[in-house]
């Protein structure tokens, strides 16, 4: 190897230099001779000149010094370059190869370009699954953006509810650095598509409420055709005092407080009622009789007073020593699961959440929460003033996390004072570019 020439090749590539690294590296190799870092370098040059052909070659080369080793990265660098210069389904065979590498540090990466391959060969089904595969990779710092291709792709695939729980879930993935708004847009669209015109009205909202987003003219559509939808169906709903009258048995338009009005309903006339044919005697019979009906009431109210207040002292007496052992209304359980439910549908947590929970803590509790998660409650230690709440959740991207939800007294009830999650484990992980 001529040592000058790589020097001067490493020189160039470090200072952004790629057109004197192309031409140093190449100089640094006799005809025949192997060595995968110098390929490698002159491949990531050939990249950053948009000479894609000649970027695979040298990454091919690279691939042929077995003693260099790095084939995942090799071989994703080497898909990516086919794709970039068209050429779809040799691109897919290099990808798949560079998953294959159980050593490959950062698999996301080829995952992504593999679903972008998929995608211009058409094959949509095979493209989310490599966006799914992307999605879950723990070496991946960005999940979101493989979640948004994955609703995409479910999108195409027509199946809009499993368009909407990816959306859902790159929503949870974004940090608040981040833009959401083309997400909350691309989650409208997909609420429309299954139907549910409501949580799309919401959604399209959320894309435009800071005026930085401008919908496309077919997200506009979406938009007014989701608001004409909720208010016919709000107009279609009968009133309260339509639907209390009809509760009560009253149809046909009758209207108990007008009786003689459209309907023909007469009030009695006194001469119907044949008041003035009774005759002195059946006043005073009719009166004694009215007296013993009353005192037979007067008894029977008085036993069931005593029956009244007789039960009232038991539940009393309950109440209280249940609020001594931690049980409330709502309780714990209700409260926790009723947390978690709203995280994942987007509402406001703060309804759950201990009086006196600053903004800043309300953030971290919602942070700490997943959504579309399955929660299940492990264990309750109860006091009466605090309790603590055990909790197994299934995650929407797979996997299990625990958590442990700290409540405190709110009355008869419960509020979240903090929401922490637990592992049996923890080890550090980190990530490498190619």
């Amino acid at each position: 190897m001529n040592q000058q020439a790589y020097e001067s090749g490493k020189r160039a590539y470090q200072s952004g230099d790629w057109l004197g690294a192309v031409t140093y590296l190449g100089e640094a190799k006799a005809a025949g001779e192997l060595s995968g870092e110098v390929d490698h370098l002159r491949g990531n040059a050939y990249m950053k000149l948009g000479q894609f052909e000649s970027a695979a070659l040298s990454y091919e080369s690279a691939l042929a010094d077995a003693a260099y080793g790095k084939r995942g990265a090799l071989s994703c660098n080497r898909g990516r370059a086919l794709l970039a210069a068209g050429r779809d389904q040799e691109a897919v065979s290099a990808l798949t190869e560079a998953v294959q590498d159980g050593s490959y540090a950062t698999p996301y990466k080829a995952y992504m370009a593999l679903g972008s391959a998929y995608e211009r060969l058409g094959d949509v089904r095979n493209a989310g699954i490599a966006y799914r595969a992307a999605a879950i990779d723990e070496s991946n710092p960005a999940p979101s953006v493989a979640l948004c291709d994955l609703g995409s792709c479910f999108m195409r695939l027509g199946r809009a509810v499993d368009a909407v729980e990816a959306y859902r879930t790159a929503l949870d993935f974004t940090t608040p650095l981040e833009s959401q708004n083309q997400i909350w847009c691309d989650l409208a669209l997909a609420y429309v598509a299954a139907n549910r015109m409501s949580e799309a009205v919401d959604a399209f909202a959320h894309a435009t409420s800071d005026g930085s987003f401008q919908l496309s003219p077919e997200a506009q559509a979406s938009y007014d055709a989701a608001r004409k939808a909720v208010a016919s169906i709000s107009s279609r709903r009968p009133s309260e005092t339509d639907a209390f009258l009809a509760a009560a048995g009253y149809g046909g338009g009758y209207d108990p407080l007008d009786p003689t009005g459209e309907s023909g309903e007469l009030m009695p006339s006194p001469e119907d009622t044949g008041f003035f044919s009774v005759t002195e005697e059946d006043l005073v019979q009719q009166d004694k009789a009215d007296r013993r009906v009353r005192r037979k009431h007067r008894h029977t109210g008085l036993k069931v007073l005593v029956f009244v207040l007789v039960l009232l002292v038991l539940v009393v007496g309950a109440v209280v020593f249940g609020y001594t052992q931690g049980y409330g209304w709502p309780t714990q359980q209700d409260v926790v699961e009723s947390l978690f439910q709203a995280k994942t549908d987007g509402t406001d947590i703060s309804q759950y959440a201990a009086t006196g929970t600053s903004s800043t803590q309300l953030q971290e509790m919602s942070d700490a929460l997943p959504a579309g998660a399955q929660v299940s409650i492990t264990g309750i230690d109860r006091s009466m003033t605090d309790s603590t709440v055990s909790v197994s959740a299934t995650l929407a991207a797979g996997g299990e996390q625990d958590y442990t939800v700290e409540l405190v007294r709110d009355g008869i009830g419960w509020k979240v004072s903090s929401v922490t999650p637990t592992y049996a484990s923890q080890s550090g992980s980190g990530t490498s570019t190619n």
